[in-house]
């Protein structure tokens, strides 16, 4: 089973890349159709233990935020992959700015989330790791290799 745990600011493309590459296959996990930590909580688990394929789409910019969805599977032999959203903040400014209602992200919170961001690394325990960008309304996906020493 597969567990994919996004991470980038607002307004970087991961809930379109959620809807263009895993909405047939995996479970969406987001705060922000679950509202609340307890309910995302649980939906996890529920998705662990009847083995179901999952997509975390949060923010998830430090490697701490990370963690427990990455350790959570791992102990139950998922295959954790990573999927980093590269963005300028300019960029995401400008997507932010045509969002509609609820979906616009105060400008201060954008600009938060991208003062703590900590791309991810293997060493955070994924098993796979993809860096995404968004040039010219595609999204371009390279995948990283670990390092050889």
């Amino acid at each position: 089973m597969e567990a994919v745990v996004f991470s980038g600011i607002q307004a970087s493309g991961k809930t379109s890349f959620y809807k263009e590459r895993f909405f047939r296959s995996h479970v969406l996990i987001s705060l922000d159709q679950l509202h609340t930590r307890n309910k995302e909580k649980r939906f996890l688990e529920l998705c662990l233990e009847l083995q179901q394929p999952f997509v975390v789409d949060n923010t998830n910019p430090t490697r701490e935020d990370r963690s427990k969805y990455v350790q959570l599977a791992k102990g139950r032999k998922f295959m954790v992959v990573g999927y980093h959203f590269v963005s300028s903040l300019a960029d995401a400014m400008l997507r932010n700015e045509v969002r509609q209602g609820s979906e616009r992200i105060p400008e201060i919170g954008v600009r938060a989330t991208a003062k703590k961001l900590e791309p991810p690394c293997f060493e955070d325990g994924f098993d796979q790791l993809f860096f995404v960008t968004l040039e010219n309304g595609c999204f371009q996906v390279e995948e990283r290799f670990h390092e050889v020493r």
